[in-house]
This record gives structure tokens, sequence and C-alpha cells, in this order.
């Protein structure tokens, strides 16, 4: 009997746990060390059956960078509707921080695992357009700010500012992700951590503080 054809939403859905494999094994044991027949075994598949899917591990790896991506992007997109600039602002740090702890392997797998650089003629996901790339949005949302006038004229640079402040969030993050459980240090409360980062960065950034 020849073998059942596939429908589009089985083949979603086995490339999807192919994704989730690769990204644990990237993860955990570092892109260079996995292949494509490691991915297979994770999930009981053949190594013939992966290649199906992905040509190559190159190809893999875009793979499960382009989803993480796209699904930072689509968690920070409803902040992109807040007509207030600073609160937009504010909310997009917000939804930054909590993806990356609701979503701790994404983000690892993004930001915290070295991998080859991103080649936008490669990515599934289009440059610049802020449907899908979170990075866009970000540089948007600090425009606007900078535009409104909220900020120091020292501070009006939205490129700079707004790397600056993903650097901030960043940090938490990893702190977070990598150090939650580490009994050495006696971690605040992360609510209580996110709200003084902000606040910090704010009163440095802002003409007028909250408070004034």
């Amino acid at each position: 009997m020849p073998p059942k054809v596939k429908t589009d939403v089985e083949k979603l859905a086995i490339r999807t746990v192919i994704i989730d494999a690769a990204r644990d094994l990237f993860i955990h044991h570092g892109v260079e060390a996995v292949t494509m027949r490691g991915v297979a075994n994770k999930i009981g598949y053949s190594a013939t059956s992966i290649y199906l899917y992905f040509s190559d591990k190159e190809q893999l790896l875009r793979a499960v960078v382009d989803a993480d991506a796209l699904k930072l992007a689509q968690a920070l997109h409803s902040t992109l509707a807040i007509s207030d600039p600073l609160e937009r602002f504010l909310q997009f740090a917000q939804h930054y921080v909590q993806f990356a702890l609701a979503n701790p392997n994404h983000y690892r797998m993004m930001f915290m695992t070295p991998h080859p650089p991103c080649d936008p003629a490669l990515s599934s996901i289009e440059q610049h357009n802020p449907e899908q790339d979170g990075y866009a949005q970000l540089i948007g949302v600090a425009t606007s700010a900078c535009a409104a006038g909220i900020f120091k004229d020292e501070f009006n640079h939205p490129v700079l500012l707004a790397q600056t402040v993903w650097a901030s969030m960043h940090g938490l993050c990893a702190l977070q992700i990598n150090m939650a459980d580490d009994a050495w240090i006696h971690w605040q409360p992360i609510e209580a951590r996110i709200d003084f980062m902000m606040r910090m960065c704010l009163q440095g950034l802002l003409k007028v503080t909250p408070h004034e």
C-alpha cells in the first residue's frame, strides 16, 4: 500500500514538531553540535523524513529563528494601537518582558544562543514590516515617542534610544530566565524589578517626570 498523502494541516503540524525539537537541541547543545539525524532521533523520525521538510540544517535553523521572531512580533503588535506615545512605549516594554518570561526557550533561541547572523534575503520575515518584524516595531515605538517631544533633547535619537532600552529589557529577561532559581541571590519579585527598571529609565529620559 502506498504511503498516505498528508494534508497541509498534517504537514504543518509535523513541521512544527521538527522546529520545536530543533530549538530544544540548539539551545542545550549548541547549533554546531546538532545534526539533522539528531533532530530526527529526538522525535522518533527517520533522517530521510526530516529532509522532506527542510533541505539542510541551515534552512531548519532559519525556520526556527523566523518562527520565534514572528511569534514575538505577534505578541508585541497589539501595543502599536495604543494612541498615547508614552503609554505605547511602556506597554511595549512590558509585553516584551512578558513574552520572554512566558516563552523562555523561544527567547533563548533568538537572543541567547549563538547562531549565524540573519540574512534578510533568506528569511521568511519581511524586514521593516511591523506586522512581522519586532525590531521594526521597537524603532517605530521609539520614533513616535521622540516625535511627541516627551523625552529630553539629548535623548531624542530614536535608534539609539531603542537599542539602549532593548539592552536593559534583555538584561532583565536573561537574568530571570537563566538565574531565577539561583539560591545565591535573593531576587526581588520580578514584577518589582520590571517596574523599577522602567521607572528608572523614565526618570532620566522624560522632560517632565511623572511626579512633577
